[in-house]
């Protein structure tokens, strides 16, 4: 049985930068406070707490002063940045780059928009650490729409701006983009927003699981990217399995022993915990 994990998957660069800058500032044995899990894999943040990390919300954030404090690669509202200023913390910000453009630019439109009493939509999950951020940007007056049926909440008269969280689906954004079009009797500027490293992963995935007999893909339980990215998988390859770690192999599965088995990782998911389910696999008998 050939087992193979996927070069090209596992922790896109936003991630892989966070994660290097957070080891860096504990390398100094001192606590360092993230605001929120600064990754969606479980594993890597047990792994990172041992070294030091504490995990706090944006609640706890106002009850600190004079300490370190890190932003994760999904971003900040503004009002956490005034929170900093404010308590004298020594900030590391690891908001990934792709994230940061996006902010800009939909800050930038809302405060154009406004001015001609257009609006600004955001295609994005609510509640999603990256999406906060992108509301913050427009003071929470941006429409956020998670799917078709929401379109409604979209003022048809006006002029609107199009945007999409990061980690998106491509097919799922182009669709609405289209229905958005239907529905606004305005100008409709649309902006391509989805991370390229996202978008051309799905297109990867796709491959890699029609090479494949078997696909196991590795992912965090919270990770939306994760359940983007599998969904793509299933429709490609029936025979594909979705596990957050090693344990949750079963050896069922390999009743009819595959000849190649794939492995593929979301954007948040470490290198080690890959190269451990394929430990788990090579030793089923």
């Amino acid at each position: 049985m050939n087992v193979v994990i996927d070069d090209g998957s596992g922790f896109c660069f936003g991630v892989r930068r966070a994660i290097a800058t957070l080891e860096e500032e504990l390398s100094s044995n001192n606590p360092v406070y993230c605001v929120g899990d600064i990754v969606h894999n479980e594993r890597e943040i047990e792994r990172l707490q041992n070294k030091g990390l504490k995990i706090i919300d944006v609640e706890n954030l106002t009850t600190l002063h004079d300490c370190a404090v890190l932003f994760r690669a999904h971003g900040e509202p503004p009002s956490s940045y005034a929170v900093v200023k404010k308590n004298n913390l020594r900030l590391t910000d690891a908001t990934c780059p792709v994230v940061l453009k996006l902010q800009q630019r939909i800050r930038e439109s809302w405060k154009r928009l406004s001015k001609i009493g257009g609006q600004v939509v955001l295609f994005g999950k609510k509640g999603h650490a990256e999406v906060i951020g992108l509301m913050g940007q427009t003071n929470n007056e941006c429409v956020l729409i998670e799917n078709e049926s929401q379109i409604y909440l979209i003022d048809s008269s006006k002029p609107t701006e199009v945007f999409s969280q990061t980690t998106k689906d491509p097919e799922q954004y182009s669709y609405l983009i289209r229905k958005i079009e239907e529905h606004v009797n305005n100008t409709v500027e649309a902006h391509h927003t989805i991370c390229r490293q996202m978008s051309d992963r799905a297109q990867r995935l796709q491959n890699f699981a029609n090479s494949h007999d078997m696909i196991i893909f590795v992912g965090g339980a919270k990770s939306s990217n994760s359940k983007v990215l599998y969904e793509i998988c299933k429709n490609i390859n029936p025979n594909s399995y979705f596990v957050t770690n090693e344990n949750e192999v079963s050896e069922d599965w390999f009743s009819t022993m595959p000849s190649s088995v794939g492995i593929f990782g979301a954007t948040s998911t470490p290198l080690w915990l890959m190269e451990n389910v394929k430990n788990k696999i090579l030793n089923i008998h």
